[in-house]
């Protein structure tokens, strides 16, 4: 059983140690790719010099989340992979997360992707993000789970066990989403070909991201990759797409003229302006999004 990690590289320098040692400690053998997004920094020499194992492959642009990640992807299965376990560079796992994650995958196939649970960069509480998503309040809650795997409705992909198998019928990220919104759209695609989503509660991986402003730009790119990812959701036929990602965009504009937020108005009114230009890729996309099939490779 062959399982190869993927992690996206950029300025990965502050995280490359506890990311790339955690996998080292792993209970069981692991591939490593990482793709690296044309860093500034001194991620490519670090990881030549102290980490060989690891099969590093440069570009000489940033592409992007997504299609970094299908790079990756397309590498690991041209090179035999059973498992990608995408990792965010800003994150790492305890020594028995993915051995745990695939002997789960293997007893609940039906489960496209597994995660474990997320906490915070320092281990001592859940991650912002997996709080919300899992409607568990504190680490303490973990314990009276006695589940092995809990189905849930999203978890980012700061941690995803995907068999090789699901990619060739779900594909990789979609291209319509550059950074951002790629993980919700892949699950948008996950559901609509028959698959469920879930995580362990016996193991871990901590992302380091708590510390992270979330400004006012970050907000407005929030809220168009989310509408963005509505009005491609294959599970919605397009005229009920259109409702949930344009019409509820131009909906936001008139709360926020009603409210005298002129900033807000003129953000929604333009990111209304972009979902339209994107009308005939969307279209395009939704159609592909139908088909079994390694798209985006």
């Amino acid at each position: 059983m062959k399982v190869t990690v993927i992690i996206v590289s950029y300025n990965f320098e502050q995280w490359i140690n506890p990311c790339l040692e955690s996998l080292r400690g792993s209970s069981v053998p692991l591939s490593v790719i990482v793709v690296d997004n044309a860093s500034a920094d001194n991620t490519v020499k670090i990881v030549r010099q102290q980490y060989p194992e690891v099969h590093l492959i440069e570009s000489d642009s940033n592409l992007g989340f997504g299609r970094a990640n299908n790079i990756g992807i397309e590498h690991a299965i041209k090179q035999g992979a059973d498992y990608c376990f995408l990792l965010n560079q800003d994150a790492w796992i305890d020594q028995h997360t993915v051995e745990v994650l695939v002997s789960l995958s293997q007893k609940h196939p039906s489960h496209g992707v597994l995660s474990p649970v997320h906490l915070n960069g320092k281990g001592t509480e859940l991650d912002f993000g997996f709080a919300t998503y899992s409607g568990l309040k504190s680490k303490d809650e973990l314990a009276s789970i006695k589940d092995e795997l809990v189905t849930t409705r999203f978890v980012n992909a700061a941690f995803w066990m995907i068999p090789i198998q699901v990619l060739k019928v779900v594909g990789g990220f979609s291209p319509l989403f550059y950074h951002y919104g790629e993980d919700i759209d892949f699950i948008n695609r996950l559901t609509y070909h028959g698959y469920l989503l879930g995580y362990s509660p016996n193991v871990f991986g901590c992302h380091d991201r708590e510390n992270r402003v979330v400004t006012r730009a970050a907000f407005i790119r929030s809220e168009w990759v989310y509408l963005l990812s509505e009005y491609a959701n294959v599970n919605y036929p397009f005229y009920k797409a259109f409702g949930f990602g344009v019409l509820a965009c131009v909906k936001k504009a008139m709360i926020a003229l009603k409210k005298g937020e002129l900033n807000n108005v003129i953000a929604y009114t333009q990111i209304t302006g972009k979902l339209l230009v994107r009308t005939f890729i969307v279209l395009s996309t939704r159609k592909m999004n139908r088909e079994k099939s390694l798209k985006y490779s």
